[in-house]
């Protein structure tokens, strides 16, 4: 047990609530859970992300890694490759290795969304979007710097961003 929730620090299997599992808040980029402790997981990334109207589950980007993305509750606009489409309550986004694309949380309440992705060999590309840019969640200029990609979002927000789990971000389903 942390002061923000509980960290599964083992190699072997382990169970652990979302509710009870540390959470991190990304301001303008929503909250989620990792169930992640100091140590990664090895093949898949797999995160519980709550986000307000307006917010955005990253930058517009392209992996060179699968992911896929379940919405549990409320609406989204995706943006991908270019284009935006609206999703709703158990709608699925395959996302192929080398799509562009952007979820934000739009709506009348918060969305969450489930977030699986295959740990990728090499790096991540911010692409320039106009459609993503209108969301707040495109680069200005193409970098494969996470760190430049993410400056004027992260500017504003303390420097550790592990916060515990509030009620009411997860729906009683």
């Amino acid at each position: 047990m942390t002061k923000n929730g509980l960290v599964a620090d083992v190699d072997g299997w382990f169970v652990v609530n979302a509710r009870e599992s540390r959470w991190r808040d990304e301001g303008r980029l929503g909250v989620y859970c990792t169930f992640e402790g100091k140590r990664r997981f090895r093949q898949l990334g797999i995160n519980v992300n709550v986000l307000e109207p307006g917010q955005a589950l990253g930058m517009y980007h392209r992996e060179d890694a699968q992911e896929g993305f379940l919405v549990i509750a409320g609406e989204c606009q995706l943006v991908v490759e270019g284009r935006e489409r609206r999703l709703t309550t158990w709608d699925y986004f395959h996302c192929p290795p080398g799509t562009d694309h952007v979820i934000v949380g739009s709506g009348r309440g918060p969305a969450v969304v489930v977030a699986v992705g295959a740990r990728g060999r090499g790096g991540v590309v911010y692409p320039v979007s106009d459609v993503a840019a209108r969301f707040g969640a495109s680069v200005e200029r193409e970098t494969r710097d996470p760190t430049e990609a993410y400056a004027e979002a992260y500017a504003d927000l303390p420097r550790s961003h592990w916060v515990m789990y509030r009620e009411g971000w997860l729906p009683d389903l």
